[in-house]
């Protein structure tokens, strides 16, 4: 038996294509002590991974060229060497990469670690989404940077988007009047469905900036950045005093990812507001991933939160899965289902 693998043909500069990545055919792997060999299901395609194929210096490791594309997965265990699994868990990890088979060490720390799913509380894709990192990503972001409280005006870019969906359901949660901005008519009516209070689509708006200030006449409370580019531009022209800002992911620069993200110059505006600006990677929370996976799994059940999923059906579909997220052609969390 072959393990087929997408491997990495070369580092993109701007957009990828559909040759960025190369399939190949490697040996099935073995598990070796206390690891498990996981036969995948399903694969999760984040915006994260654009950092992760650039050859510019990120906040980790990247992908060299010839190297297995990283990336997160779900999947059935069908050989195990560690005495807390079996043959058919179903395991999830970030640790999968872009192949038919993994071999997962479960004891490894952090984001390192394989978790057994957990049926009770979703369908075994969800913890590649909402009971997973973009779940975390959007409670850390929300509740440890943005802090909304009742009354507070929240604005969420890339709205609809695996993350983006979450943080304006949260934020409602939380008593915040939610604006929305999207690049698609659909994606907003979505959100506005959810409870969204008010939307903005980005590519038909003709001045950003004057319509999130009628919107948000007292200014932006909270905003939760996953684009960068002129959508930050804007949200930055209107914030109010003490305003919250947690950068996120910069998913409007992928035509231009190696270069710097030039636009306004927002400190004098910062100094007047005495807004805080942070960025933030999941990673570095992976502690609070319990708590985290706890609370959503709550208000999923309890019909407070709702997502929504973009798949597409096979694993030679990868690299096109990955275009369309990038190009913001996905509507809700991107996935891919690996036949069975």
């Amino acid at each position: 038996m072959t393990n087929h693998q997408w491997r990495l043909a070369s580092h993109p500069q701007g957009m990828p294509t559909l040759e960025t990545w190369s399939l190949h055919e490697a040996p099935m792997p073995e598990p070796g002590p206390g690891q498990i060999l996981v036969r995948t299901q399903w694969l999760s395609l984040d915006p994260y991974m654009r950092g992760r194929i650039s050859s510019s210096t990120n906040y980790a490791k990247g992908v060299g060229i010839g190297e297995l594309m990283q990336g997160g997965g779900v999947g059935e265990v069908v050989a195990s060497n560690h005495p807390d699994w079996k043959p058919g868990d179903i395991a999830e990890a970030m640790g999968f990469g872009w192949q038919e088979y993994a071999v997962l060490t479960p004891d490894l720390p952090g984001a390192a670690k394989a978790n057994k799913v957990d049926s009770a509380l979703g369908p075994p894709q969800a913890t590649l989404s909402w009971l997973g990192m973009p779940g975390l990503t959007a409670y850390i972001g929300l509740f440890e940077i943005g802090r909304p409280k009742p009354g507070d005006t929240l604005v969420v870019s890339a709205a609809s988007g695996a993350v983006g969906q979450l943080v304006g359901q949260i934020g409602k949660l939380c008593g915040a009047r939610v604006i929305g901005i999207a690049g698609s008519d659909e994606k907003l009516a979505w959100c506005r469905s959810v409870g969204f209070d008010e939307t903005l689509n980005y590519k038909t708006t003709n001045d950003l900036s004057a319509a999130l200030a009628a919107l948000a006449p007292g200014g932006i409370d909270v905003f939760f950045d996953n684009t960068g580019g002129p959508i930050h531009d804007a949200v930055l022209r209107n914030l109010a005093v003490g305003a919250r800002v947690a950068i996120c992911g910069r998913i409007a620069l992928a035509n231009d990812f190696e270069q710097e993200d030039i636009g306004l110059r927002a400190s004098s505006r910062l100094i007047v507001t005495r807004a805080l600006v942070q960025g933030f990677i999941a990673f570095d929370w992976w502690h609070r991933r319990g708590e985290a996976m706890a609370r959503l799994a709550a208000w999923h059940r309890e019909g407070r939160i709702q997502t929504k999923e973009d798949v597409l059906d096979g694993f030679e579909r990868m690299p096109e899965a990955f275009l369309r997220m990038m190009t913001g052609r996905n509507f809700g969390k991107q996935l891919v289902r690996l036949k069975a």
